[in-house]
């Protein structure tokens, strides 16, 4: 099954205007996939894939093999992190040579996004390639409980049976662990951030504290710090950071951290079946996560953050722009309730509308002006 994914008009849209167009996002996510979608558009395509030595050899006079192939309306290269000076090479090509496209895949290396910075300035348009949104699954008719249990990956949520699911995203996390991270060039202890991205998993949801996790994993905070930006930086968690306004109020500083993928979060947990996440004491965070995430990245031109003051005030998510301010809590009961901290936050923060996001059936109204409604049917509204 080969499922559209969202961003693919983007992409074409950035190939018909600019020289270089970049799909990024973590290991197995579909960009390899959606780069092939793309080349039936073209007449003569050029496809790398950096991982195959045969075609690494091709460029290791890549100038020279450009040159030689002038004729071609679309090189595609794969995996382009296992050759960043290739980069340099793609400018004054570019510059040259107007007309010739290139798409270049990664694995969201800080690698890869440093050298494109630095010599592809103006001549680059980035995609963000994540796992798999809600919206983008609903018309095949996956049920929200499997989406939720097995995470957005395609090869876990396409899979019908959860112990294969589960399966497979454990063999992900063991080669991320013993393999991409070396790969990226990150050179550290594969078992301590193991040990660590567990922590985080019974943390999902929770303000960061580095001294607590220092604490419990015996390194410095400036190390569980450097570790966690790792983790950040490969689209595994999810930083947001606190909403800052100027209120006489002691406000939570620190950044909450989430999942980017339930389905890897579960993994982390050992949840292995919707019963078991059910019954999970965990199931309000990770519900949490999933509309979080899919909240991000459905309304990409909102800035996002959550709001908590020290005595009590909270909103999961606030999403601000220009002069709207729209307030946000999440719950996984199917009968939501909202405490007095929700009425004092949405006060704080003087939103312009307000809503709860919970697994109901369809939007209703709840007091005040807030309104109740159902992730598929909020991601669809046009705020």
């Amino acid at each position: 099954m080969i499922i559209e994914r969202k961003i693919l008009k983007n992409v074409l849209e950035s190939i018909d205007f600019i020289s270089v167009t970049a799909i990024i996002g973590p290991r197995q996510v579909g960009k390899t996939t959606l780069a092939k979608q793309i080349k039936p558009r073209f007449k003569k395509v050029k496809y790398l894939d950096l991982e195959k030595k045969s075609d690494l050899d091709l460029l290791i006079d890549a100038e020279r093999y450009f040159n030689l192939n002038k004729d071609v309306n679309l090189f595609c290269i794969d995996e382009i992190q296992l050759k960043p000076n290739l980069f340099s090479v793609l400018r004054s090509f570019v510059d040259e040579n107007k007309s010739i496209r290139f798409l270049i895949l990664g694995s969201a290396t800080p690698e890869l996004l440093r050298q494109t910075a630095q010599t592809l300035a103006g001549r680059i348009f980035y995609n963000t390639l994540n796992p798999f949104q809600y919206l983008e699954i609903e018309p095949e008719n996956i049920p929200l409980n499997d989406y939720h249990l097995k995470g957005g990956f395609p090869n876990s949520i396409l899979t019908k049976n959860d112990t294969n699911s589960f399966l497979w995203r454990e063999n992900f996390i063991t080669t991320f662990l013993e393999k991409d991270l070396l790969m990226f060039g990150f050179n550290l202890s594969s078992k301590t951030i193991h040990r660590l991205w567990i922590m985080l998993a019974h943390l999902n949801g929770q303000v960061l504290k580095y001294s607590t996790l220092s604490k419990s994993l015996g390194i410095d905070a400036k190390t569980v710090k450097k570790y966690i930006d790792i983790l950040h930086q490969t689209f595994m968690i999810r930083i947001l950071e606190p909403y800052h306004i100027n209120v006489k109020k002691r406000l939570i500083k620190s950044p909450k951290i989430y999942f980017k993928d339930t389905g890897i979060l579960h993994c982390l947990l050992r949840i292995k079946n919707y019963e078991e996440l059910y019954s999970n004491p965990y199931f309000g965070s990770s519900w949490e996560a999933l509309v979080v995430e899919n909240i991000i990245n459905q309304f990409k031109d909102w800035e996002c953050f959550y709001y908590r003051t020290i005595g009590g005030s909270e909103l999961d998510l606030v999403l601000v722009k220009g002069l709207e301010i729209i307030a946000i809590e999440i719950k996984s009961s199917l009968s939501p309730k909202v405490s007095r901290g929700f009425w004092t936050a949405i006060e704080d923060i003087k939103a312009t509308s307000s809503y709860i996001i919970a697994p109901v059936k369809e939007p209703y109204p709840y007091k005040n002006n807030v309104m109740v409604y159902p992730l598929n049917e909020f991601l669809k509204l046009d705020l």
